[in-house]
């Protein structure tokens, strides 16, 4: 652990409240389940999970709503999303301090993700006023093809306690903008988070004399979820979680022919080539995979190194995990906060004792990090581990600091190791040789949703699109295009002339 003592669960629910009371949020405290703290594994308050009834609610106003805000001209639209941008500057230490309290990321990493929840924002006011269409060339004299974008219906929105703000900031922004309105389930490890959020678009709308049934906000365990998968009112459920929730949300969704956008696991690795720039590479491998105490979908899990160089790195991460400070997110010295549960860490203890019976080697790291004043908090160091093959828990992904090393001789071989996981979400490359760059890139390379060079899996950007194929869930969301999937497009026909001419020359009556 870091020097720095951990604060008390009585200083934490302090903070929290006095956060909570600059942002105007009121807890509803109850009996359902309670706002937890991983920094020290204690509960904080006791909350009310909505019930049916208000699920019905929420549902049938946000579908009200729907119906005069697709009207709304989307320039407008962008107001309201400009101004929860203001509120979320105004307000990011307060916010910031709320992410840390609940998912237990250090202070850097917290003001980070407000600082995403702002991009966004100051993204989607752009896209107010770019919803562009296209103009097609008809095969008919006289006539044009157009097709058009229209905003879509109530978006339900499923997030996770790992990016508790930020999720729902890259699916609300885009889709106030596009024109639709959202009911939002977040995880309910983190609910007072979710309060602060709901609120500053709730000031958002009435400064800007928007709707404020455009966002309902559904507190709850797993069932207020299943309201919104299986509601034929919702037309897009935007789900980010396990693999294992996304088979369970994409069948049902469809079975209703809704829309799902499901972000689901990744197992992401990095191929370390013999060109590759080692202090580059150390920097970045060291945060992707030990970075928010290795709980992000993210997250560096696989190192796969040329044979030539794989003694020589190995070494330089095995000194720098061992300097690693851990403990409490809010000193500035901490690099490496808590796990989210003491589930967490079972699983990630589970996942060592597997590879070391499959003859993996751990190189540094992997014990468990106990405070006296904290018993119940989860604090592991991150754990390097040397794995001769890619065998099954390898190809799994452990929602913990874990990162498996494997070397290889080939580019060719390096990147089948690569794919040969069921997940496809994010991927990197350090070397500085071009091609064995391009290769990595091109159609015969990577075959996850983001590809890297000379950086690690971890830090997107907002301005691209953000997303995985196959166990991940094909999801985009974010920037570029992602837009399109919070719409409904429309191919339209004009005929400007005085006849009717059918298309492929049909001729009738």
């Amino acid at each position: 652990m870091t020097g720095t003592a951990l604060p008390t669960t009585d200083e934490l629910r302090a903070r929290a409240l006095s956060a909570l009371g600059t942002l105007g949020v009121t807890v509803p405290e109850g009996g359902d389940f309670s706002a937890r703290s991983p920094i020290t594994g204690d509960d904080l308050f006791g909350l009310r999970a909505a019930t049916a009834a208000e699920a019905e609610a929420a549902v049938a106003e946000a579908r009200t709503a729907f119906l005069t805000w697709r009207t709304t001209p989307a320039p407008r639209r962008g107001e309201l999303v400009r101004r929860l941008g203001e509120l979320l500057r105004e307000h990011k230490s307060d916010l910031a301090d709320l992410v840390t309290i609940e998912a237990g990321k250090i202070r850097s990493e917290a003001l980070g993700e407000v600082q995403e929840m702002i991009d966004i924002c100051d993204f989607a006011v752009g896209l107010s006023r770019q919803l562009y269409g296209r103009t097609i060339a008809s095969e008919r004299p006289g006539h044009r093809l157009a097709e058009t974008w229209h905003p879509l219906g109530v978006v339900g929105v499923i997030s996770a306690f790992n990016f508790p703000a930020a999720v729902w900031s890259w699916n609300t922004a885009v889709a106030l903008a596009c024109g639709d309105t959202v009911v939002w389930k977040p995880s309910e490890r983190t609910p007072l988070i979710s309060l602060a959020c709901d609120r500053l678009l709730a000031r958002a709308a009435e400064d800007v004399g928007a709707p404020r049934e455009v966002h309902r906000l559904l507190l709850g365990d797993r069932a207020v979820g299943e309201r919104l998968v299986d509601d034929p009112r919702v037309a897009l459920v935007s789900a980010t979680g396990s693999t294992r929730m996304g088979r369970e949300v994409g069948p049902r969704v469809a079975a209703r022919f809704g829309r799902s956008l499901l972000e689901l696991g990744g197992n992401n690795a990095a191929i370390v080539a013999p060109s590759a720039d080692l202090d580059l590479a150390v920097q970045g491998i060291v945060f992707a995979a030990a970075g928010t105490a290795g709980q992000r979908c993210t997250t560096l899990r696989r190192l796969i190194v040329h044979r030539d160089i794989a003694e020589t790195l190995t070494e330089r991460l095995t000194a720098a995990y061992r300097k690693l400070p851990i403990g409490d997110p809010f000193d500035e010295n901490t690099l490496v906060g808590p796990l989210i549960s003491a589930v967490a860490l079972e699983a990630m203890n589970s996942a060592l004792a597997r590879v070391q019976a499959q003859g993996g080697k751990v190189l540094a790291g992997g014990n468990r990090r106990l405070s006296e004043a904290a018993p119940q908090a989860a604090y592991a160091e991150p754990v390097l581990v040397r794995v001769d093959e890619q065998t099954d828990v390898v190809k799994e992904e452990t929602f913990a600091p874990i990162l498996y090393v494997l070397t290889y001789d080939t580019l060719e071989e390096a990147i089948a190791l690569h794919n040969d996981v069921p997940q496809g979400l994010s991927s990197s490359i350090f070397t500085r040789d071009q091609q064995e760059a391009e290769i990595f890139l091109s159609a015969a390379g990577s075959d996850c949703g983001i590809a890297n060079v000379n950086i690690g899996t971890s830090g997107a950007e907002i301005g691209g699109a953000f997303g995985g194929e196959k166990d991940t869930g094909g999801g985009r969301e974010s920037g570029s295009d992602a837009w399109k999937a919070y719409m409904r497009s429309a191919t339209n026909t004009i005929n400007y002339s005085s006849e009717l001419s059918l298309a492929q020359n049909v001729s009738f009556l």
